[in-house]
């Protein structure tokens, strides 16, 4: 028989045993809200469809899942906070764009490591995109915007969400056609289609957070980057169409800091797949013709380690530096 004493001693040990066991067992996670950093400014395509995939996933979760703009530095914001602050206690997560590959690839001393320093959780949709112009612009096409640019070299400048982002597709564009032209980069979607709607530039390279204003006839589509036509534009040829070929389609998901519990992954990635799929969430991402680009946590890990190397090939190839 155990007596008294030994008794005791068995509580003690099953006591620090409970002790010892990790937070995500003591408390169901999560049971707190979770900051979601989206690193551009309101109201654009990426913006509004974080919001909506974050609502969603807070009514799986139980929580708040609450959006912090974190706009500037080309959409690196949110990243260089994970990677720097952020505890990976799943409390802290980011909108991954492309940006995070690109420019630690253009920096000499990066202050990230995309492979090294985040959890990655899941992929979510890609962009449809392409160049706008005012509806009393002379273009009527991407040809019309090169035959200009080569009678008039750099006179024209353009709108781009931020440094070294759609950037990309017209640098490529410019060296293909021969031209050249002006990037005037701005802190999100929002003020670099005001820039064009003020006359302050003559086109905006921008994801598509200018569709509802091209249905509304405030701006005018002059060609898109995607691989086919958009759903809601079937009378905009791609620019490969126009002759040339460039593509700029991209992808984005969530990703944490490095070091995430994979039980608190998997809970996330489970919330977020189910508020991907929700039509409530469907019918925003169709409002500025967003696909849907889902992958899983091990395959969007795959994805990004594929996407890094692209990006520091296009970073040589352009000879892009950080600004």
């Amino acid at each position: 028989m155990i007596g008294f004493a030994g008794r005791r001693s068995m509580l003690a040990i099953s006591s620090a045993a409970l002790l010892a066991r990790p937070a995500l067992a003591q408390a169901r996670y999560p049971d707190r809200p979770i900051r979601m950093l989206v690193p551009w400014t309101p109201g654009g395509a990426t913006d509004i469809q974080m919001r909506s995939v974050s609502e969603q996933a807070s009514r799986r979760l139980g929580q708040p899942v609450v959006v912090e703009n974190k706009p500037g530095a080309s959409g690196t914001l949110g990243a260089q906070l994970m990677a720097r602050e952020a505890r990976p206690d799943g409390y802290t997560l980011g909108q991954m764009p492309n940006g995070v590959f690109r420019m630690p690839a253009m920096m000499e001393r990066p202050l990230w490591d995309p492979m090294r320093d985040f959890s990655w959780i899941i992929r979510l949709v890609g962009y449809m995109g392409g160049v706008v112009v005012r509806p009393d612009s002379p273009w009527r096409n991407m040809q019309d915007v090169v035959d200009f640019a080569r009678a008039n070299p750099g006179v024209i400048s353009y709108g781009t969400p931020g440094a070294n982002t759609t950037e990309v597709q017209m640098t490529r564009f410019a060296r293909l056609a021969g031209v050249e032209w002006v990037a005037v980069p701005f802190r999100g979607a929002a003020p670099n289609l005001q820039a064009l709607l003020s006359g302050d530039i003559h086109f905006s390279a921008e994801t598509s957070a200018w569709a509802d204003m091209a249905l509304e006839g405030r701006v005018r589509v002059l060609g898109v980057w995607m691989t086919e036509r958009a759903p809601r534009f079937p009378d905009v040829p791609t620019f490969r169409e126009q002759g040339f070929d460039v593509l700029g389609e991209s992808t984005y998901g969530i990703a944490g800091p490095r070091g995430m519990e994979p039980e608190v992954v998997r809970i996330l990635h489970d919330a977020f797949k189910e508020a991907l799929y929700d039509p409530a969430h469907l019918a925003t991402i169709a409002r500025f013709d967003m696909p849907v680009r889902y992958l899983g946590t091990e395959d969007y890990a795959t994805a990004a380690m594929m996407q890094n190397e692209e990006e520091k090939r296009t970073v040589q190839e352009l000879g892009l530096r950080a600004s």
